[in-house]
């Protein structure tokens, strides 16, 4: 039987999901971690929010506070010294309602947008000739844009799970997961939208746990272990139960993952 963190988890991914509505149309314009949510037109998949998540003066805290994340994590530290390099006094960082979640959120929105601008390049490659291929493609691509700080995700991991952070987590792992599927030309608009997002959901949130742990080189036994879970989820038939079995499992073993690095969830 799944914990009580785990049902909570699954209901509240489940209820971040947005179903097959109208599309918006696909932009790529350029973007960075420093340009991040100056635009108007995302090119969120289907009906996401329109509204950047943060303000102009949060954000420019946020981008500068972003390159202190390799060295002093996503912490109020690296946030003061954010605050000071944009011109505002350290004392500014408390201007943040989320604190250092702030600045995980801003990691997740910069590096989902960063998938968007590449996501054109990267499926030009020829040998990609199916949606699936191009969803594992994409999803590897993604986990990449963790390369830099990756040594201080478990961190991040720690704050993300605690119950204030986590419907906002879970909301950016679906948007993630539907943007995923969006970019890879699925178009299908029949049940299995749902499940699939769901899968694809824990695929990568597992392949991000374990990349965490990996040490090696440029992450191979990471893009193993995300195609072998891939695999997995193929392998179950699409079906809403042996998915919704999969999924339990999946989330399971994250949690026990986090706790035996000493992790509180």
């Amino acid at each position: 039987m799944a914990s009580p963190c785990i049902s909570r988890a699954a209901r509240c991914l489940a209820s971040t999901a947005r179903g097959p509505i109208a599309r918006k149309t696909a932009t790529t314009p350029a973007s960075s971690p420093s340009s991040l949510c100056r635009r108007q037109q995302h090119y969120h998949s289907y009906d996401h929010p329109s509204t950047p998540p943060f303000g102009p003066v949060d954000r420019e805290i946020l981008a500068a506070a972003y390159k202190h994340v390799p060295e002093h994590g996503f912490s109020l530290r690296a946030i003061g010294l954010g605050a000071r390099d944009a011109g505002y006094p350290d004392i500014s960082s408390g201007i943040l309602p989320d604190g250092q979640f702030s600045l995980i959120h801003y990691h997740l929105v910069a590096q989902r947008e960063r998938l968007a601008d590449r996501s054109r390049e990267l499926l030009e490659d020829d040998s990609l000739t199916s949606v699936g291929d191009k969803v594992a493609a994409l999803t590897w691509e993604r986990l990449v844009g963790n390369r830099d700080i990756i040594h201080r995700w478990q961190e991040a991991l720690a704050i993300m799970a605690q119950p204030s952070y986590l419907p906002k987590s879970l909301a950016e792992l679906a948007a993630l997961s539907d943007d995923i599927w969006f970019l890879a030309g699925d178009k299908a608009v029949d049940p299995s939208w749902y499940t699939k997002r769901a899968a694809l959901s824990m695929v990568y949130s597992s392949s991000e746990l374990f990349m965490t742990n990996d040490r090696s080189p440029s992450f191979l036994e990471t893009r193993q272990f995300l195609h072998r879970r891939l695999g997995e989820v193929q392998s179950v038939g699409g079906t809403v139960g042996a998915v919704g079995q999969w999924v339990g499992f999946t989330l399971n073993a994250g949690v026990n993952v986090l706790r035996s690095k000493g992790v509180p969830i």
